[in-house]
């Protein structure tokens, strides 16, 4: 099956995971470190390609994102 890609992101929840992880008051190695209390393994440095789109993101790790930025799964997709 082929990947869908908007343009030339990866994902389409980078800019909302920055915007919520600012709201939080979160950095991006703090975001690292509460997602790994919920065994989701994602290096600071992965966060930062995440966020700019350059990263893709699994549903595990969305959902992780969803819980420690306490955003909802349709704010992070901009529904």
């Amino acid at each position: 099956m082929k990947k869908i890609i908007d343009g030339e992101r990866l994902n389409i929840v980078g800019e909302k995971v920055k915007e919520a992880r600012k709201l939080a008051n979160l950095s991006q190695k703090e975001l690292s470190e509460k997602l790994e209390l919920l065994a989701i393994y994602v290096c600071r440095g992965s966060i930062s390609r995440l966020e700019n789109g350059n990263r893709l993101v699994n549903d595990i790790e969305i959902d992780g994102l969803s819980k420690v930025l306490n955003v909802s799964l349709d704010y992070l997709f901009n529904r």
